[in-house]
C-alpha cells in the first residue's frame, strides 16, 4: 500500500506520467537501450555524409538529385516527430519506441536493395519516421524513469552525447565497409538487435488524456511539412518556379488548418498556448537554428571535401571524428553545468563557437589541404556538444513533464525541418558560384550568420 488517497491517486499517476497498468521502469536498461537506439538512428541519418558520392554514382543521380538522397530522412523526422511524441504521451512511449527501433532496421535493411534515387529516397523517408518514434518516445521514457530533477539531468545528458556518438560513429562504419549498401545491412541489423533486447527490458509509461486520436491535426501536420521540404529542396533549381510556389502555398494553407483542428480538438497533438512561453519558443528556436546553421553545413561538408581535396570515405570520416567525437566529449560532460549556467545560455555559447568556428574554415577548400579545417572542426566540436547537450533537456523542461516526448518530438521536429532547409541552401551555395571551393566560402558565411541568429533568439527571449 501506498497510502494515497483513492481521489488524489489519478493526479498522482497523471503528473508522474505512467498508470496503474504500468510496471515500474528500469532506469539503466532503459537510458542503455534508449541511448542505444538513438544512436542507430543517428548513425543511419549521418552514413549518407561520406558515402554520397558513391551512393549518387550508383544510383545514376545528377548533382541536382543528391539533395534529395540527403534530405529523405530529415523529411520524414520533420514529418513525423511531433505526431510520434503525441502517440507516445497518449498510447505508450515503449509501444512507439520498439515499433520505430523494429521498423528502422527494417527500412535500412531494405534501403541497401533499392536500384534508383527515387526508392533509395522513400527509403530514406520511411528510415526518417522511424527514427522519429525512437527520438520522440525516448525522452518521454527517460523522464518516466528518472522522476527526480538531478537524476534526469544525467539521463538526458548522457542521451544527448549518444546523438553526438552516432553522428561520430555513423561515417566511421559507412566509411569502413565495403559499400554503402553492406553499410546500411550492417546498420539494419543493430537496430534489430536493439529492438529485440528492448521487447524484455522496457517498461511501458504512458500520459493518457482520454479523448480520440487528433487523426486529422496529424494528418494536416505531416502534410504541411512534406510540402514545406519539398518546396525547400526543389527550391535549389529555381525559387520562382510553378511547383515550388505552389507547395509554398500548400504547406502555408494545411499549418492554417493544423492551427484551426488544434484549436478545437479536445486532445490537441500539441498545446498552441505554448507559444506564449519564452522556454518552449527557446528550445524550438534552438532546434531550429541548429539544424539550419550546423546540420545544414556538416550534412555536405563532407561530400564537398572528397569532391575537391580528393579525401577517401574512409580518410573524411576520420577527420570528421574530431568534430563529432569533441561533441560526443562536451554533451557527457554538460551536466556539470547545471545550476550554473542555464541552458539557453548554453546554446547561444554553441551557436557563438560554430559561428567562429566556419569562419576559421574560410578558404580551407581552395588552399587543397585537409589541415586547414582543424581549427574549425575542433571549435564546433566544442559547440556542437553544447547544443546537444542542452537541447534535449531544455525540451523536456519546456513542456509539463506528462507531455515530455510531446515537447522532444516538437523541438526535434523544427531541427529537422532546419535540417532539411539547410541542406538545400548550402547544396544551393556551394553550387552557385563559378567553382565549389568559391562557393563553399558563400556556404560558410551564410551558415555563420544563421548560427550568429541562433545565439541571438534563444538569449533575447524573456518569461513574461
Amino acid at each position: 500500500m501506498t497510502g494515497l488517497d483513492p481521489a488524489t491517486a489519478p493526479a498522482a499517476t497523471a503528473v508522474s506520467g505512467t498508470t496503474a497498468r504500468d510496471a515500474p521502469a528500469r532506469p539503466r536498461a532503459t537510458l542503455a537501450l534508449t541511448s542505444a537506439a538513438t544512436a542507430a538512428a543517428l548513425m543511419t541519418y549521418t552514413a549518407p555524409m561520406v558515402t554520397l558520392p558513391d551512393t549518387a554514382a550508383s544510383l545514376h543521380t545528377p548533382l541536382s538529385g543528391q539533395a534529395w538522397l540527403l534530405n529523405g530522412t530529415p523529411l520524414g523526422l520533420a514529418a513525423l516527430l511531433l505526431v510520434a511524441g503525441s502517440l507516445a504521451d497518449d498510447y505508450g512511449r515503449r509501444r512507439i519506441f520498439l515499433g520505430g527501433t523494429l521498423a528502422l532496421g527494417l527500412t535500412t535493411a531494405l534501403g541497401a536493395l533499392t536500384t534508383s534515387t527515387w526508392q533509395f529516397t522513400l527509403a530514406r523517408i520511411a528510415q526518417g519516421a522511424a527514427s522519429a518514434a525512437i527520438l520522440a518516445s525516448s525522452l518521454g521514457l527517460l523522464v518516466a524513469a528518472f522522476p527526480a530533477p538531478r537524476s534526469r539531468l544525467h539521463a538526458t545528458g548522457v542521451w544527448g552525447a549518444f546523438v553526438s556518438g552516432g553522428i561520430a560513429v555513423g561515417p566511421l562504419v559507412a566509411g569502413a565497409l565495403p559499400s554503402w549498401r553492406v553499410a546500411y545491412g550492417v546498420l539494419g541489423a543493430l537496430s534489430l538487435v536493439v529492438a529485440a533486447l528492448g521487447t524484455r527490458a522496457l517498461t511501458e509509461s504512458r500520459a493518457p488524456r482520454g479523448g480520440r486520436p487528433d487523426v486529422l491535426g496529424a494528418l494536416a501536420f505531416g502534410l504541411a511539412l512534406v510540402a514545406l521540404v519539398a518546396a525547400l529542396t526543389l527550391g535549389r533549381d529555381g525559387w520562382l518556379r510553378a511547383p515550388v510556389e505552389l507547395l509554398f502555398a500548400a504547406a502555408a494553407v494545411l499549418i492554417a488548418l493544423f492551427a484551426v483542428v488544434e484549436h478545437r480538438t479536445r486532445t490537441p497533438m500539441i498545446d498552441l498556448g505554448l507559444l506564449r512561453h519564452a522556454r518552449f519558443l527557446a528550445s524550438a528556436a534552438g532546434g531550429l537554428f541548429t539544424g539550419l546553421a550546423v546540420i545544414g553545413m556538416f550534412s555536405f561538408l563532407p561530400a564537398l571535401l572528397q569532391q575537391t581535396l580528393r579525401l577517401s570515405p574512409m580518410d573524411t570520416a576520420w577527420l570528421f571524428l574530431l568534430w563529432s567525437g569533441l561533441s560526443f566529449a562536451v554533451a557527457l560532460q554538460v551536466k556539470h553545468l547545471a545550476g550554473r549556467i542555464a541552458p539557453r545560455a548554453q546554446l547561444a555559447v554553441g551557436f557563438a563557437l560554430h559561428t567562429v568556428a566556419v569562419l576559421t574554415m574560410l578558404g580551407a577548400v581552395a588552399s587543397g589541404s585537409w589541415a586547414r579545417l582543424l581549427p574549425g572542426l575542433i571549435i564546433s566540436g566544442v559547440g556542437s556538444g553544447l547544443l546537444n547537450g542542452a537541447l534535449p533537456l531544455l525540451a523536456v523542461e519546456s513542456v509539463p513533464r506528462e507531455r515530455a516526448a510531446m515537447g522532444s518530438g516538437a523541438q526535434q521536429t523544427f531541427r529537422y525541418i532546419g535540417s532539411c532547409a539547410g541542406v538545400a541552401l548550402t547544396i544551393a551555395l556551394a553550387t552557385s558560384a563559378h567553382t565549389l571551393a568559391a562557393g563553399a566560402n558563400i556556404a560558410l558565411l551564410v551558415s555563420a550568420g544563421l548560427a550568429a541568429a541562433g545565439a541571438v533568439s534563444v538569449l533575447v527571449l524573456r518569461e513574461r
